[in-house]
């Protein structure tokens, strides 16, 4: 059995370099742990989903919680899986787009106040369009 889980955060002092120090730093840590998942990030939201193990995912996500490079860490869903959605992906890495929030919406809480059905479908989205590209 596998856990899936997904968080927000705000990023702190983000730039192209803090993402590619994290999306690098992630996959290496993903691949020797079994965790697979997807970052969407924007300078003012990180969305992530992670895949794998229990005692990883958490383990995994323990260490962002206590990274400062996030602000606000909120866990929105924590569910057992059979089936990963990111399986070929150490770590698949997304941009927020537009059909997603706004900053606005952002800025008063449209990620918190998500129902879970929700945030899986932005995941399987992006999951059907990169597995398409792989």
């Amino acid at each position: 059995m596998l856990l899936q889980l997904v968080y927000a955060s705000r990023p702190f002092g983000f730039d192209a370099g803090t993402l590619l120090s994290i999306l690098f730093k992630s996959r290496a840590n993903n691949e020797a742990t079994d965790v697979t998942g997807c970052l969407i990030c924007r300078d003012d939201l990180y969305l992530q989903m992670l895949e794998g193990p229990s005692n990883r995912v958490i383990e995994t996500f323990n260490r962002i919680r206590n990274d400062d490079r996030h602000i606000e860490v909120t866990e929105l869903l924590r569910q057992r899986i059979d089936d990963r959605l990111f399986g070929k992906w150490s770590m698949c890495d997304d941009p927020v787009r537009s059909w997603m929030w706004t900053r606005d919406q952002v800025e008063k809480g449209a990620v918190t106040t998500a129902r879970p059905v929700e945030i899986l479908r932005i995941f399987r989205r992006i999951a059907a369009r990169a597995n398409d590209n792989t």
